[in-house]
């Protein structure tokens, strides 16, 4: 099998990391809203819903773009745990410092600051997360640790043995499934499971052309499974079921291998907006740390979905997000001793 990089054809790559960075922006605005199943109209919820199923691709897709592009490379431990790891263990300890720091200053003013509370405060967020959204960093810090292991085998397996691996993992993803697991034997797949399918999965896709229209139908289908799925399970359960929200899910599998299947069909031609990808692209990382924040803050001054309507409010307020988010990160590149921190 060739690679990406031996066929020189990065770009839709590129593409898609832009549509995933904003599409988890966008979830973290209407997750909350899909949680108030019951407690919003009907058609609020719908909504909420439907874009919630339509984006949660975003995560797999991620970790689907690393195994793209960082699998197929050579890598000499080394240099790769000095170059990858540090990349993101420095932005990590730096966006964890800020978050911390935000959550002190919305203690109550009564509470008794001290360095014995203050240090069993930052320590427990480190071990945690100190926001809910930083799960994610430590999730791909153990692929990123794994990944030159990986990164042999897939260089040498065939495309049989590689199909095997995937077809083992989906396997492990099915039996955890709470649907049916109580009724197949307990095989111990662990050690197939996890993102790390995802890992081996972008980098098989990556190789190969899935026709323009399984993509789409793909991708469609899982967001139709993921929505109507949802309200069916929550209806049953009378409250939200977040059953099928879950990245291992097989509708936002299936979602995810159409979405990135079908971005190898597309190509952006206008200059305009190869400049726009690119200045996303340089700063995604950067993005993905902040929003929470500049969420919260555009909440704070009121710059809610619920004063604008779901259907103004949700595309605005993911606009505001996304575009302030992008600005602070370009005005924090530029300066030097920040450009290695901010991500």
């Amino acid at each position: 099998m060739q690679t990406l990089e031996e066929k020189n054809d990065t770009a839709w790559l590129d593409n898609l990391r832009v549509v995933a960075t904003i599409a988890v922006v966008l979830l973290h605005v209407v997750a909350p809203l899909a949680l108030k199943f019951g407690k919003i109209s009907n058609a609020d919820w719908w909504i909420a819903n439907s874009i919630d199923s339509l984006v949660r691709f975003c995560v797999p897709v991620f970790v689907m773009l690393t195994g793209a592009l960082l699998l197929p490379r050579v890598h000499t431990l080394e240099s790769y745990l000095k170059k990858r790891v540090a990349r993101i263990i420095l932005p990590f300890l730096f966006w964890s410092i800020i978050y911390i720091l935000h959550f002190l200053t919305r203690l109550p003013s009564n509470f008794e600051f001290s360095w014995q509370t203050v240090s069993k405060i930052a320590g427990n967020k480190l071990l945690t997360g100190a926001s809910y959204h930083l799960w994610y960093i430590y999730m791909i810090i153990g692929i990123y640790l794994i990944l030159p292991i990986i990164g042999t085998w897939v260089k040498k397996a065939s495309e049989k043995e590689i199909i095997y691996f995937l077809g083992l993992w989906l396997l492990s993803v099915i039996v955890s499934n709470s649907f049916i697991k109580d009724y197949i034997p307990d095989f111990n797949l662990k050690y197939f499971s996890g993102f790390i399918g995802y890992l081996v999965l972008g980098y098989y896709l990556s190789l190969r052309t899935l026709n323009v229209k399984i993509a789409t139908a793909m991708f469609c289908f899982g967001i139709i499974v993921c929505a109507f799925g949802t309200y069916y399970l929550s209806i049953q359960k009378g409250s939200l079921s977040v059953e099928l929200y879950q990245y291992f899910s097989l509708p936002v599998i299936i979602s995810s291998i159409g979405i990135f299947s079908l971005f190898k069909n597309l190509e952006l031609k206008k200059s305009y907006l190869v400049r726009i990808r690119n200045l996303i692209n340089k700063n995604s990382f950067g993005v993905y740390f902040i929003h929470i924040l500049v969420l919260f803050y555009l909440n704070k001054f009121g710059l809610n979905v619920a004063d604008f309507g779901f259907v103004i409010g949700i595309p605005l307020l993911t606009f505001l997000c996304f575009s302030i988010s992008l600005l602070i990160i370009f005005l924090l590149k530029k300066i030097p001793f920040l450009r290695v921190l901010v991500g």
